[in-house]
């Protein structure tokens, strides 16, 4: 076990390129920057005790850094959660100091979420491990896990133990400070636990990602598909630039008004609250079967709309929406929609009318903001509804209980309802303003 100024110096030497942040034996080149909680070292590790009235305690490495690769090894008491920030900003004129971005999490509990990315005190979770469920294993409690970050240009990657976590690709913040943080405890009996670190080293130059990470991206850069993503079979639905690839529903090409396109983003534009008054529908040149589908949505104050899926055209309807299967996108909070149907059926992310989502509020994005949907529908007619990064509602279609949901629906009259082989997807023109953009589909 490499606890001495020795042992780290001398691994140091063996890997050219890499520079020791922590010496072994005191704090030089580390400042708290926030919170009281209290940092020693104490056998060539960095310990961090948890106390009662402190809000969330960091301590930073004295210098900023770019592109690097950052290891370390770490281990936490089972009942506490912890993190360590990267690319993060402590500035006393924003939010007074507080520490924000980039975080890879440290989470004993049941959850198992370590190696994930959160956004600290700015976006909140933009990798939970629900998106590579494969990696909740890697950490091991109560032992020295150790820890991968790769942030080169706008690409993070996280490992623990050696197996891939978390991908995230993003622009917002290319540098800032690396800090060990203690979580602020709300109970006297969490006082006096314990996260230790060692072994902690980076590496700035002659930076290449490890090979093997294969996991889910989570992409922020609108419109843009990485090499990895290609490789993993995605493409882009939509250009972000053109029409191309969508016609207007029942009609041979896109609609003449009631859209636009602008600044990267596919609006369909305010008419009243009316369904398919104005431009209409809009729906995918292609059909697909089974397919994992990627859209990033803004919602105005009070708007209404889905992505439907399984849409044939062969409907007959007039002056109303194209039938088909409905991942809802509602303002829950401001819309009446939201109190109709049963049992919240007609909630954001739900099956529109047969199935409701079980979203938790905490990552829901407010109006206004941009939101994930995902939409999964498997070659055994397995669907999952995702609403970033997490799943919240699953059926089967065809299934008796889908059947069953089917006819105690506004749907109960159309034959074989949301059951055909393959069909267009669709975003809905509900006479509300609403913004989407990052559409991008992988075939199943």
């Amino acid at each position: 076990m490499q606890t001495t100024e020795t042992a780290q110096s001398t691994e140091a030497t063996q890997e050219n390129g890499w520079t020791q942040l922590f010496n072994g034996k005191d704090l030089t080149g580390w400042e708290q920057v926030n919170g009281s909680a209290t940092y020693r070292v104490e056998d060539g590790v960095i310990v961090g005790t948890t106390t009662m009235n402190s809000p969330n305690s960091f301590l930073a490495a004295d210098k900023e850094y770019g592109d690097y690769i950052l290891e370390f090894e770490v281990m936490l008491d089972n009942d506490i959660n912890s993190g360590v920030q990267f690319r993060s900003i402590s500035d006393p004129t924003v939010m007074d100091g507080r520490v924000h971005g980039y975080q890879f999490e440290l989470d004993p509990s049941d959850r198992k979420w370590t190696g994930g990315i959160y956004d600290e005190a700015r976006r909140g979770w933009l990798y939970p491990l629900s998106l590579n469920p494969d990696a909740q294993s890697a950490f091991k409690k109560g032992e020295w896990n150790k820890a991968r970050i790769e942030a080169i240009g706008n690409k993070i990657k996280t490992w623990i133990n050696d197996v891939p976590v978390a991908a995230v690709v993003d622009d917002m913040t290319p540098s800032g400070l690396i800090a060990l943080q203690v979580h602020s405890i709300g109970n006297a009996e969490d006082a006096g636990k314990e996260i230790k670190w060692r072994n902690i080293r980076i590496k700035t130059s002659d930076l290449e990602h490890r090979e093997g990470h294969d996991a889910f991206v989570v992409n922020l850069v609108p419109n843009t598909l990485t090499e990895q993503e290609k490789e993993q079979g995605w493409s882009l639905l939509w250009d972000g630039k053109t029409t191309e690839g969508w016609r207007g529903a029942y009609k041979d090409k896109f609609p003449e008004g009631g859209w636009k396109v602008q600044d990267g983003e596919l609006q369909v534009l305010e008419s009243g609250g009316g369904e398919s008054v104005n431009g209409g529908d809009i729906v995918t040149e292609k059909e697909y079967d089974a397919f994992d589908l990627q859209v990033q949505f803004k919602l105005t104050e009070g708007a209404n709309s889905g992505i439907k899926y399984f849409v044939t055209e062969k409907e007959n309807v007039e002056n109303a929406s194209a039938i088909g299967l409905e991942y809802q996108l509602l303002d829950d909070e401001k819309h009446p929609d939201a109190k109709m149907g049963r049992d919240g059926n007609r909630t954001i992310a739900s099956l529109y009318d047969l199935k409701t989502s079980e979203k938790n509020n905490r990552f829901l994005k407010p109006v206004g903001e941009w939101n994930q949907a995902r939409l999964v529908v498997k070659p055994d007619n397995t669907v999952e509804h995702w609403l970033n990064g997490i799943k919240v509602l699953e059926y089967e279609r065809g299934s008796e209980e889908f059947r069953n949901l089917v006819a105690q629906s506004k749907y109960k009259n159309w034959e074989n309802f949301g059951e055909a082989e393959k069909g267009h997807i669709l975003l809905q023109d509900h006479g509300n303003n609403v913004a989407f953009r990052s559409i991008k589909i992988k075939e199943l």
